[in-house]
């Protein structure tokens, strides 16, 4: 064993290098998400698996336009390096884009990264050491915790419920924490349209958590790619609107325009962002100069408020029509209704697991993320994340009838088995009820 107390790594047939490896990349491993993308590709599956933001709505000559402007009046630059930091009149923008969520800074404490997954990766190579704990809601973003893996860390998870990240639990792992002697690290958290629960995190817990975070000494590392594509009722401002030198904000463009452009961002602290910089310069020496502008020439001439307004229009018609379908095929199972964001969080009968009903819905022809992507622990075999950013309302309505089909011809399997009934017996006589919004 290591000192880590990690297995030491040998070579197999299959990677001679295998025993060369740092000890860190044990912590790689694809996942569940990326595996689902060779089948969700298929055009005969319906795919509720991948976060994928619906393009189609962009307004080609939107984009198109701003490349040529880019090209045409600020050719050279665009493809030459840039500022490790990133294009200054970008980042002053970005204070535009934060300030719909309350968020007040100065463009000087803003990095440009190559989309905000990238961000979050620097931050968790400037933070992260062997044996040091992550908190983080459970269940929790999937490559999030990959991240947190490759750098040997544990992802310890609290729990949530339908207000989102609960409090009283945050304060008992950090003292179960603290009593083990265990290094607690930051606080990682979606709290607006959360991934994959789709729950947003009330404004008096967003405030009690930052008391809790500043009693223990504890950063926030706030991961907000969703907050501006609510469907109604604007949801709390962020959490680094009120604490500023204990959350790190991390943003993207990803969702409310392109992920193609590769762009995000960190709000920081001075001292943490002049880390990031550094960070920013060691990776990739300088984000996109091309990218960069492409979006400052957007966000100055194109209508983007009314572009992220459409946004919402599309995503708003497709939860309605995946939550009408659940209803519909599925009344007895139990989901979350978000009001923005991309994702529905199912929960199944307890004798059901969704990883292992995943070939048999592949085979049905519809995709979906099984919950055990998004806990490091391996829990949530009772969940499933379902997207409805990508496809259209009718392949929605196609794919939650198979999904149906799927579940209830599993549920019949295990009935044959348990000699309580046929295997083709008939589910009838489903009494409908609102579902109820409960995760834990």
């Amino acid at each position: 064993m290591t000192e880590q107390g990690i297995p030491p790594q040998r070579g197999n047939n299959l990677d001679p290098w295998y025993s060369h490896y740092a000890q860190r990349t044990s912590g790689l491993a694809a996942s569940e998400v990326r595996a689902l993308f060779a089948v969700a590709s298929r055009p005969e599956v319906v795919s509720l698996a991948g976060g994928m933001p619906y393009v189609a709505a962009l307004p080609e000559d939107l984009v198109v336009g701003a490349m040529d402007r880019v090209m045409r009046e600020q050719g050279p630059v665009a493809l030459q390096y840039g500022s490790g930091q990133g294009v200054p009149a970008l980042r002053e923008q970005i204070l535009d884009v934060m300030a719909l969520e309350g968020i007040s800074g100065s463009a000087d404490d803003v990095v440009i990264t190559t989309g905000s997954q990238h961000a979050l990766e620097l931050f968790s190579k400037l933070f992260i050491d062997p044996g040091d704990v992550v908190l983080a809601e459970g269940p929790s973003y999937v490559t999030a915790m990959v991240i947190f893996r490759s750098y040997q860390a544990e992802v310890d998870h609290v729990p949530m419920d339908e207000h989102g990240l609960i409090p009283q639990a945050l304060r008992e792992h950090i003292a179960r924490l603290k009593t083990a002697g265990r290094r607690v690290k930051f606080l990682y958290t979606v709290p607006t349209f959360h991934n994959p629960a789709g729950v947003t995190l009330s404004w008096e817990r967003r405030l009690e958590i930052l008391e809790i975070a500043r009693e223990n000494d504890i950063l926030v590392l706030e991961d907000n790619p969703y907050g501006l594509l609510y469907f109604g009722e604007r949801p709390p401002a962020a959490m680094r609107s009120v604490e500023k030198e204990g959350v790190v904000y991390l943003g993207t463009f990803s969702k409310t325009l392109a992920p193609g452009f590769r762009v995000g961002w960190a709000l920081a602290p001075h001292a943490i962002r002049e880390k990031l910089i550094l960070a920013n310069e060691a990776a990739v020496l300088s984000p996109s100069s091309f990218s960069q502008l492409v979006i400052s020439e957007y966000l100055r001439d194109a209508d983007w408020k009314g572009q992220i307004d459409t946004f919402r229009g599309v995503y708003r018609e497709r939860k309605e029509a995946m939550i009408s379908a659940l209803e519909e095929h599925l009344p007895e199972l139990s989901w979350t209704n978000p009001n923005g964001g991309f994702y529905v969080w199912l929960t199944l009968p307890s004798h059901l697991d969704s990883k292992a009903m995943l070939p048999r819905a592949v085979t049905e022809l519809v995709a979906y993320t099984p919950g055990t992507a998004f806990y490091a622990d391996g829990s949530g075999a009772q969940n499933i994340r379902l997207s409805f950013c990508y496809p259209t309302p009718e392949n929605i309505r196609v794919g939650i009838r198979r999904l149906a089909n799927v579940i209830n011809g599993e549920q019949d399997l295990l009935d044959t088995f348990a000699g309580t009934g046929p295997l083709t017996a008939a589910r009838t006589n489903r009494t409908s009820a609102n579902p109820p919004t409960d995760l834990r």
